[in-house]
């Protein structure tokens, strides 16, 4: 009986032992916990909004299969990642819970082409150690050398005196002490030269690591996304968030052909991107709004000044405009500029109180200075600085591009336009003799065009360089194609005169501009010219007559006009060149008192 028990007993053991073997083949036992593991989400880049001091990049995550809670990791993030600007969208089937940014150190960076870099500047480093090594190992060598040649000089001398000197030894000796040195310094050259190869090379792969990896450090940024999952099968999210370092500006080839052409105008984007991750067949659209500035307008303070005695100002107050000590325009505008700017910080910051108060200065800098100025010098402050203001506008390219993270600007296109144009020519004699082409552009396009730099061409060769001003939709703007050979233009003073009227002293001005012209078809050409101008009541200028009249332009007479520029519209024909050039004629008189003399000249 009890030899029975023990072997029932040997039974359950071995059944356990095996009933435990089989679970550790085939894993049954795994803690169920261990599936709701965080997992590294495969990602993708899909879309980027560029705007002109960041962009918004949109990635692509998988989720896997399994219903339930999963919490995905998307790794790694740029360095330039804005942080607190991350969110994500889910789908019907999934929906996201949360969306964290978090920090992990590591070891080296996790760009592939800056571990090729580290790992060849580390190549270079330890070849540069070997190098040297083998230059010390040498000059030893050569000190040995330099021991043995006095060795050889001391012992010929000793059996020279002793009468038993060996020459064949001796000769030899010696032969083999200048080969050897001739070879060790031929070896020292070559090590210094290679020496200097590897520094060369050392500094050259330190430099394109510290521009692939400026503002880098041993840290990744990951986003950890936490989503509910209805069903079992996969799906995807996109994350959302901002970079730094990322912005992109205007730029725009105008090309003329012959007059009946039309003008191709590329709309092109010069793009920088820094961010340290390279955006791949992303769908790229470009912006002029700005992420946490401009989507609500800032608080608008009270302004409240105070009236005192001039030199009654307490220590340490800020002087309005008009009172003594007030800094020049120049830099009283610069000091609005400086609040604007310092305002767009605090906003990208998330400081909105001190963002509002900061915008709230510069403009009460501004208005106090158009309130007690006189009106040339409010001109001064005007120009670009601080946040953009205005309308944004948005433009989505059509294909999917590559844009590299790199220091150098890359140029993508827009579009491609056609417009009609409206061809004349422009003269203005007292400034220069050259008559220059320009065109009547109007926008017919569906895009605005931004204020940028623009490069014109006459067929395949360059002219020169604009200035593209901002154009709206159907708006007309003027575009300059060089100067025409084929026109020339020279202004001269036909006579002058002065009498005394009175108390008054008149002067007398007549002047003539000639129009030649050399092409074979009739064109239109502007001729401009100026009348001085006096802004207070002490000197009177009149334009006594002028053959032919001035331009009766809408926008010329209200424009120009009233500031004494003169605008003549004419034809010229092919045959008006040298005698039969095209004259231009007119008179003006200054009038003031005998006493008073011109003064200071300058141009506004």
């Amino acid at each position: 009986m009890r030899k029975r028990l023990y072997l029932s007993l040997g039974a359950v053991v071995s059944l356990g032992v095996g009933a435990l073997a089989l679970t550790l083949l085939t894993g049954a036992a795994e803690p169920k916990a261990a599936a709701d593991a965080p997992k590294t989400a495969p990602s993708r880049i899909t879309a980027v909004t560029v705007y002109q001091n960041t962009a918004l990049v949109t990635r692509e995550v998988d989720v896997p299969d399994g219903a339930g809670t999963v919490e995905l990791i998307v790794t790694p993030l740029p360095d330039a990642t804005v942080e607190g600007t991350l969110y994500s969208e889910g789908s019907d089937s999934i929906r996201v819970l949360t969306t964290r940014f978090r920090n992990r150190a590591i070891k080296e960076d996790t760009r592939e082409e800056v571990r090729k870099l580290e790992a060849e500047h580390r190549k270079l480093q330890t070849e540069a150690q070997k190098l040297k090594g083998d230059v010390e190992a040498l000059k030893q060598n050569m000190g040995l050398l330099t021991k043995m040649e006095g060795f050889t000089q001391a012992s010929t001398q000793h059996a020279t005196e002793k009468g038993n000197l060996n020459s064949d030894s001796a000769i030899a000796l010696s032969k083999y002490v200048m080969e050897e040195r001739a070879t060790k310094a031929k070896e020292m050259v070559e090590l210094e030269q290679k020496m200097q190869t590897n520094a060369e090379q050392a500094a050259f792969v330190q430099r394109q690591l510290q521009e692939l990896a400026a503002g880098s450090s041993k840290t990744e940024r990951d986003a950890v996304i936490i989503v509910d999952k209805k069903n079992g099968g996969a799906g995807k999210v996109r994350l959302n968030y901002l970079v730094g370092t990322a912005n992109w500006r205007p730029q725009y080839k105008l090309r003329a052909g012959k007059d009946k052409d039309a003008v191709q105008l590329e709309y092109l984007a010069a793009v920088t991107q820094q961010s340290g991750e390279d955006w791949k067949d992303a769908k790229i659209t470009l912006s002029t709004a700005e992420p946490m500035l401009n989507s609500a307008p800032p608080d608008l303070k009270t302004l409240e000044f105070t009236v005192l005695a001039r030199g009654g100002m307490p220590p340490g107050a800020q002087p309005i405009p008009n009172l003594p000590g007030m800094q020049p325009p120049g830099d009283f505008g610069k000091a609005a500029k400086d609040l604007r700017g310092q305002a767009a910080r605090e906003y990208s910051q998330k400081k909105e109180s001190t963002g509002g108060q900061f915008i709230n200065d510069a403009a009460a800098l501004e208005q106090c200075f158009d309130l007690f100025n006189p009106r040339d010098h409010q001109a001064k402050l005007k120009g670009p600085g601080g946040p953009r203001e205005g309308q944004s506008v948005t433009y989505h390219l059509n294909s999917k591009l590559t844009v590299p993270s790199r220091s150098e600007e890359q140029v993508i296109e827009v579009a491609r336009l056609e417009l009609a144009p409206d061809y004349f020519y422009k003269a203005v004699p007292v400034l220069t003799p050259h008559v220059y082409r320009l065109a009547n552009l109007t926008n017919k396009s569906q895009y605005v065009l931004l204020p940028g730099e623009a490069t014109t061409y006459l067929g395949s060769d360059f002219v020169g360089q604009m200035n593209m001003p901002l154009v709206a939709i159907d708006e007309q703007f003027t575009a300059g194609f060089g100067v025409d050979p084929a026109l020339r233009v020279q202004r001269q003073m036909m006579d002058k005169s002065r009498e005394t009227k009175g108390g008054n002293q008149v002067l007398k001005f007549e002047f003539r501009i000639l129009v030649s012209s050399y092409k074979s078809e009739p064109v239109s050409v502007q001729v401009w010219d100026r009348l001085p101008h006096a802004e207070s009541e002490t000197a009177g200028i009149t334009l006594v007559k002028a053959e032919p009249e001035v331009s009766a332009d809408a926008l010329y007479v209200r424009e120009e006009r009233p500031n004494n520029l003169l605008r003549w519209d004419i034809k010229v024909d092919p045959t008006m060149n040298v005698e039969k050039a095209r004259a231009v004629k007119y008179e003006f008189k200054l009038e003031m008192d005998k006493q008073m003399i011109v003064g200071n000249v300058q141009t506004k």
